[in-house]
């Protein structure tokens, strides 16, 4: 094996990895202050210029905090369910494209830990999984909400992850590819996916806020009712961890979504820019574009939080299964009727 493959690799994994420790770092400082806009206050204002080390005091209050564990939960267990959150969450990242690819001493870098053929049955498996974590570190607490929350965690996430799939598979009939790095080599200029599958995408935003357990699907976590949901017995960075895999969560998902629906790293007047700026700007500038996509998705998240109210339980089930499937369904059919049409003519 070329061992400058393999650090090249190495590399560019602990950079996304970095980048997402920060991004979630700093989501929580903007909801605060997306929070505060809205409601016509300041926000974290008191640690650094504009309260920009808040994060940081956030975290090291985290870290200094006593580490409790509930003398009957299940130990192994209930520091294993932050951990396999936080896991969960991060390896989401490797198969997203976040550029294309950069040309150092002759030698071509793909901005992309590995792209596998099936990169979307990828990041399926992942949102499967993600819920494991949850459901864990319910159970292990040993506690009456922290159960509620857990179960009320997997009904949702199983609820919300069939109107999900049918809405990409949609979007498969129409790309012809399970490669995400070919899904957005599709969107070459303006052809964005969201375009072709308006329908399919609000379908796929909307089980994305369920599957993140974010406002107004946040009724894992439902304070007013649980006292916190699952993580009600945690503190120290075991709920670090939890809250952490939350915004890190909310990222990859802004992520996949400008990857399938806007492009991924695409914009307009990409190839001149490519040929007068060089190959190594131009493909970094494609990042940044990805970027600045990914950031208005994260805004969009915490602006629906601050300001459309929680679901009922009823309610949420009621959507899931007799609004979002049967639109999923009937995107499907009609996807199909379309390209089968145009295929023929």
């Amino acid at each position: 094996m070329d061992i400058t493959f393999v650090i090249e690799k190495f590399i560019l994994v602990a950079i996304i990895f970095g980048i997402s420790l920060v991004i979630a770092m700093y989501s929580t400082y903007a909801e605060r202050k997306v929070a505060a806009f809205l409601q016509d206050r300041l926000g974290p204002d008191r640690a650094g210029p504009a309260g920009m080390f808040q994060p940081l005091a956030d975290g090291l209050k985290m870290f200094m905090k006593e580490e409790i564990i509930p003398t009957h939960s299940n130990k192994w267990l209930f520091m294993v369910g932050p951990g396999l959150a936080m896991l969960t969450a991060c390896i989401g990242t490797a198969v997203i494209p976040w550029g294309s690819a950069i040309t150092v001493g002759g030698r071509v870098i793909p901005l992309q830990v590995t792209d596998i053929n099936v990169g979307v049955l990828y990041i399926f498996g992942v949102v499967s999984l993600s819920v494991y974590g949850v459901m864990i570190g319910g159970w292990a607490s040993n506690n009456k909400y922290s159960l509620l929350s857990a179960i009320r965690a997997a009904s949702q996430n199983i609820s919300y992850e069939v109107a999900m799939g049918l809405s990409i598979i949609a979007l498969l009939l129409v790309t012809n590819t399970l490669s995400l790095k070919e899904i957005v080599e599709g969107q070459h200029g303006w052809h964005w996916n969201v375009l072709y599958q308006p329908l399919g995408f609000i379908l796929f935003i909307v089980c994305a806020f369920a599957e993140t357990n974010r406002a107004p699907f946040d009724l894992p976590e439902c304070e007013t009712e649980l006292i916190g949901g699952y993580h009600t017995e945690y503190s120290s960075m075991k709920l670090g961890f939890y809250l952490f895999a939350e915004y890190i969560n909310m990222f990859v998902s802004s992520a996949v979504m400008s990857t399938l629906y806007f492009g991924g790293y695409n914009y307009p007047g990409m190839d001149w820019v490519l040929l007068h700026v060089g190959p190594v700007i131009g493909p970094l500038i494609g990042t940044a574009v990805l970027f600045a996509k990914i950031f208005a998705f994260i805004f969009f998240f915490m602006w629906v939080r601050w300001t459309i109210p929680r679901f009922r339980y009823d309610q949420l089930m009621h959507l899931g299964w007799k609004v979002l499937m049967p639109l999923a369904i009937a995107n499907v059919i009609i996807t199909g009727i379309v390209i089968a049409i145009v295929e023929k003519f």
